[in-house]
């Protein structure tokens, strides 16, 4: 029989990298959107080296690939640290939690991978929220300046509805991306489902059958995303707006 489903064993391979690819993406998503939303906030600073800083580094994180970017939190920072601080890092570790239970603490390579694509993805992500804030017209600020209006309310009110509106399909696209990137997190050893599916593969020989199912989860989580993305769209234009 030329063709041959997986073992039990080597779906429960990929289903275990699934989930973890799942929480990569959880994490960073909503990490990344803060982040750039900040960094936009810090490059508009009217204090010019926050704005330069901010400016700066969003340049430099997106004008170097992430796989370079990985390492660099895996294998370079450590290097900055005591001998001490790099030996609990690369222990397994749990928290305690009442009533004798305990948590297992992220490993090293989650956290590096995290880390890495979090702040490669937040320079996106800031530079999309700041094409979506320019795409509202200045008149609507100096209308609400007129009325009284204080900068925070005019934010609130009249830029943050209309330029999350703009902003969504580019920052849905990013949140896709994120899923995608995530795969290069097993250059580090981060045990997502890239890094699940090359070890099905070595294993049992199966490459069509173990891409094939990675393939599909990855589709998955897409076709998920932008289901949401279609869902908030629609409901979007009532934002900030009463009928």
């Amino acid at each position: 029989m030329m063709f041959e489903l997986l073992r039990p064993e080597y779906l429960f391979w990929l289903f275990k990298g699934f989930l973890l690819t799942l929480q990569i993406g959880l994490v960073v998503i909503p990490a990344a959107t803060l982040l750039g939303f900040l960094a936009t906030l810090a490059a508009g600073s009217a204090w010019r080296p926050v704005a330069w800083l901010a400016t700066g580094l969003v340049a430099v994180l997106r004008n170097s690939p992430l796989l370079v970017q990985l390492f660099f939190w895996y294998f370079g920072a450590p290097a900055l640290l005591p001998d001490a601080v790099r030996e609990w890092l690369n222990i397994t570790q749990s928290v305690s939690l009442p009533g004798g239970l305990s948590l297992p603490w992220p490993s090293y390579e989650f956290l590096c991978g995290v880390l890495g694509l979090t702040l490669y993805s937040a320079a996106f992500v800031s530079e999309e929220i700041r094409a979506g804030m320019q795409g509202v017209p200045r008149t609507q600020q100096h209308a609400a300046e007129a009325l009284g209006m204080r900068p925070w309310q005019i934010f609130r009110y009249v830029i943050a509805p209309q330029a999350l509106r703009i902003a969504l399909p580019l920052l849905m696209g990013q949140y896709m991306n994120i899923v995608k990137n995530s795969s290069l997190t097993m250059a580090i050893g981060v045990m997502e489902l890239s890094y699940a599916s090359r070890q099905v593969e070595t294993v049992s020989f199966k490459t069509f059958q173990a891409f094939g199912v990675a393939t599909l989860l990855y589709v998955l989580i897409i076709a998920v995303l932008e289901a949401m993305a279609l869902l908030v769209q629609h409901r979007l234009p009532v934002f900030g707006t009463r009928r």
